[in-house]
């Protein structure tokens, strides 16, 4: 022990384990990445890259685009419903995909759900950076970023959500950036700084978030600075906002035509977004436009790791009661603690404030899940130095400690042994409760393993599938095999086989569906059934 405990401690140390660590995150990407099935978002994202390229093509080599085999099939930009959406990951995979994978939906799926994990890789390597800047430890810092690995819907979304765990990831790397800035306030890494917000704002318009805590934490750096330097940090802000819009208007074609009217359009449609349906709340079905205020506050209970919850709870407790303006002003460290706190708890006001439109759990807030992490880092060591102030404290100490490592021990086991539906965990209910009370897989990735068992174990030349009606199985043809897909045909009440991923629909189905053939279940949940008719 001794021996490890200096490696750690060594210089050796703080360059080789971070990036064994973060090469084998990549390395699981790697190994990983074909395993996932197909969720219900993922074409109409790939639709929307193709449109825009579509639309850019039209604009600058018009005659060339006309060319394309697809041009046709692909709608134009003016009529398609989705072409407020950000699309700066979805438009250069979608031509990545036109030239490797070259019209074969399966492999270019596959591909999608690499890139979408590399990018997400990027995302953690980022929140590694802010840790070394706030804790001046890589150990802490790495402590962020495995337990952000060590978050089972965090890891399987990585791979298939392009929208909620994309832009987390570029809103992770954009406060790097004014991180780093703050600390170094230059020209050049406010126009770094300015490119990471518009990247952040050209996934999604959350993004401008990003641009309200620079403008606040610049405010906060000029009082703690002499009157000579203030001016300085007055050019900085201007260069970050300039470069901040400049790209922001480059990266989204829908405002090129009318940049601050589209801008404030998408923010409106954004606030109240245009999706009304049911969703499966304590038990209740309710309408997605009248959840309680506690909708995503207790979703993110329920499916985040108690011991971060808890680590999370004691750094706020520990910033609120150690609260002062002298303090806020004149400690960097401090600020960025307040920071983080904002980035954790603000879009959960904003959400609330606006009554914006939630559904599916908590994903569109995902992009405060690494704030949350931070501060909950930051309350395991103001944990440790209480600890160290009051040694009588340390018995009770090591059992928090051992719990919080027993409970990282288990859900590392969980997320092996449901793989590859991490994303129907939960936290502190047992499968069964929560099939009751909550959606379960509203993504529809079993999808893929059932039709691929039922194609595997029934050799007819046709097999007839009814789903039940909320769940989208049309796109299941993108991610089979050419071969394979031949095979199916999706009917109605006359089909051979009924499956349901039980969405808007918690009770068990009566015997009069049929004989239950094929049943997946994750941390004892079931997420889908296939029954065969009589």
């Amino acid at each position: 022990m001794p021996g490890l405990f200096t490696f750690f401690q060594a210089p050796l140390g703080a360059r080789l384990l971070p990036r064994l660590f973060f090469s084998l995150v990549l390395l699981l990407g790697l190994l990983l990445h074909r395993d996932y099935g197909l969720s219900w978002d993922e074409p109409i994202d790939h639709l929307n890259g193709l449109v825009n390229a579509k639309y850019i093509a039209r604009l600058f080599f018009p005659q060339l685009a006309r060319q394309e085999a697809t041009y046709d099939e692909i709608p134009d930009f003016e009529n398609f419903s989705e072409h407020d959406h950000g699309v700066l990951f979805a438009l250069p995979v979608a031509v990545l995909g036109r030239i490797f994978t070259h019209g074969n939906t399966r492999e270019f799926y596959f591909l999608q759900h690499l890139l979408n994990y590399l990018t997400c890789t990027l995302g953690m390597w980022a929140l590694y950076r802010i840790g070394l800047i706030r804790f001046k430890d890589w150990r802490w810092a790495l402590l962020g970023s495995l337990l952000l690995l060590l978050s089972p819907r965090f890891f399987a979304e990585s791979f298939y959500n392009s929208k909620d765990l994309i832009f987390m990831a570029f809103f992770t790397v954009a406060i790097y950036t004014l991180l780093r800035l703050l600390e170094n306030p230059t020209i050049s890494r406010a126009l770094v700084h300015g490119l990471a917000t518009a990247a952040a704002i050209d996934v999604r318009i959350m993004g401008l978030m990003v641009v309200v805590f620079t403008l606040g934490m610049l405010g906060l750096a000029a009082f703690a600075r002499p009157i000579s330097q203030k001016g300085r940090l007055a050019q900085v802000g201007g260069a970050y906002l300039l470069a901040a819009s400049l790209f922001t208007v480059l990266g989204w074609p829908y405002l090129w035509a009318n940049p601050w009217g589209n801008l404030v359009m998408a923010f409106q449609t954004m606030s109240h977004f245009r999706w009304e349906g049911p969703v499966l709340y304590w038990g209740q079905l309710m309408m997605s436009t009248e959840l309680p205020w506690h909708y995503a506050p207790v979703w993110i209970f329920i499916t985040t790791p108690l011991a971060y919850t808890m680590a999370f709870l004691g750094a706020v407790v520990a910033l609120i009661t150690g609260f002062s303006l002298r303090r806020l002003l004149t400690c960097p460290h401090y600020r960025y603690d307040v920071l983080f706190l904002g980035w954790a708890v603000g879009p959960i006001v904003a959400v609330v404030g606006l009554h914006s439109v939630l559904y599916d759990g908590w994903r569109h807030l995902y992009f405060l899940y690494p704030a949350l992490l931070l501060l909950a880092v930051q309350g395991v060591r103001a944990g440790l130095a209480a600890v160290e102030q009051q040694r009588g404290w340390r018995p009770l100490a090591v059992v928090v400690a051992s719990l919080g490592v027993a409970e990282m021990a288990l859900t590392l086991t969980r997320m092996v042994q449901d793989h590859p539906f991490q994303n129907v965990y939960f936290s502190c209910l047992p499968g069964p409760v929560a099939e009751k009370l909550f959606d379960r897989d509203y993504w529809a990735l079993s999808n893929r393993q059932g039709v691929e068992w039922l194609l595997a174990h029934d050799p007819s030349p046709r097999i007839t599938l009814e789903t039940n009606s909320a769940n989208p199985i049309g796109f299941i043809y993108l991610i089979l095999p050419r071969a394979e897909s031949s095979r199916l045909s999706l009917g109605g009440a006359s089909s051979r086989y009924f499956l349901t991923n039980y969405r808007e629909y918690s009770q068990p189905y009566p015997a009069i569906v049929g004989r239950e053939v094929y049943t997946i279940r994750a941390s004892g949940a079931k997420i889908l059934s296939i029954f065969q008719r009589y």
